[in-house]
């Protein structure tokens, strides 16, 4: 499988030593990043201090595993939702939410990069696995 990268570079896998860059065509990825960006830009502006700092003290409390965290992202995510104009793909929706409150956070509380990564691709793994797949084969035909 694919990886996405944050950064719009591929992902990369070593064989015998050498470094064989995954099979994908990189002006697809970066087109639908921009996309993406582009949504976040407006999509930053509807979310709230609170619902970011609800999120941060749940990545903060290290009592909570990954997966109850995914849960609480998944509902703030949920709730988000409610704000979004209608005519969005819902998934897409989900998608932009899911990584613009992944960048406020850590903007917030640069110390849990890590954990809200980790935290932010298994909630994607998990909702928004086929999406993803689905959008990037649709822009390559």
């Amino acid at each position: 499988d694919d990886e996405l990268q944050t950064d719009g570079n591929r992902s990369g896998h070593f064989q015998n030593g050498e470094l064989e860059l995954a099979p994908t065509n990189e002006d697809i990825i970066r087109i639908i990043a921009a996309q993406l960006a582009e949504i976040g830009d407006q999509f930053d502006k509807e979310i709230q201090g609170r619902a970011v700092n609800d999120l941060v003290q749940h990545f903060l409390n290290e009592n909570l595993s990954t997966q109850e965290i995914t849960l609480h992202m998944s509902r703030v995510v949920r709730e988000l939702m409610q704000s979004i104009p209608s005519d969005m793909e819902q998934e897409k929706a989900m998608l932009v939410l899911a990584m613009v409150l992944t960048k406020k956070i850590v903007n917030t509380v640069p110390s849990l990069l890590h954990r809200v990564f980790n935290t932010t691709l298994n909630y994607m793994n998990q909702q928004l696995h086929n999406y993803i797949v689905e959008m990037v084969s649709a822009t390559k035909q």
